[in-house]
């Protein structure tokens, strides 16, 4: 583990540690217990009356976390054999910086729907997406859609990273290694 690595897995341990300890709070309305509203982050000793942590919401933001931990320790890696040369800033890593700012907006700007428009249809509402720090009444989180955004940010990030990846030409001996060993089949 470099120096680099180091100080992006303490950064995720403090984003951790600061989730866990304001995890974000539905509420539930004595007028329609049914259904609980989006309340906000809220300390988890000091949770509003009628409040329970949203554990959906709160999983989505760990595991976005923990990507984005994986994407900085690809990005500050050395590659093997060459401590000292300086990194090269190629499409590959654009891809995974691309990836994971996607997935910070994701979670800074979630779908939302009304409570009021709410069924007990298969397919939720949707009326767009509102920034999570400014509170929205009677609005809750799509989850539904929330995880689907997340897979597909997910898998078109590992796609671009595999297809940004550098093709190395095999060298000369190894080439003609293969070579004889094609021909004496």
């Amino acid at each position: 583990m470099n120096r680099g690595q180091r100080i992006a897995s303490i950064v995720a341990a403090v984003n951790l540690l600061l989730i866990v300890l304001f995890p974000p709070i539905d509420q539930y309305s004595i007028a329609s217990a049914a259904v609980p509203v989006f309340a906000g982050f809220h300390f988890v000793f000091s949770k509003p009356p009628l409040g329970q942590i949203n554990p959906d919401l709160l999983a989505i933001e760990v595991l976005v976390i923990l990507v984005n931990l994986a994407i900085a320790w690809l990005l500050l890696r050395n590659p093997a054999g060459t401590a000292a040369k300086p990194r090269r800033f190629g499409l590959q890593n654009a891809a995974l910086l691309f990836t994971g700012a996607n997935l910070v907006l994701m979670l800074l700007f979630p779908p939302m729907e009304s409570v009021f428009a709410l069924t007990k249809a298969a397919v939720p509402t949707f009326e767009g997406f509102y920034f999570i720090f400014s509170l929205k009444p009677a609005h809750v989180i799509v989850g539904t859609l929330l995880y689907l955004e997340i897979v597909f940010i997910l898998a078109n990030g590992a796609l671009l990273w595999l297809i940004f990846r550098e093709r190395q030409t095999p060298a000369g001996d190894e080439f003609r290694a293969a070579m004889r060993q094609f021909t004496q089949r």
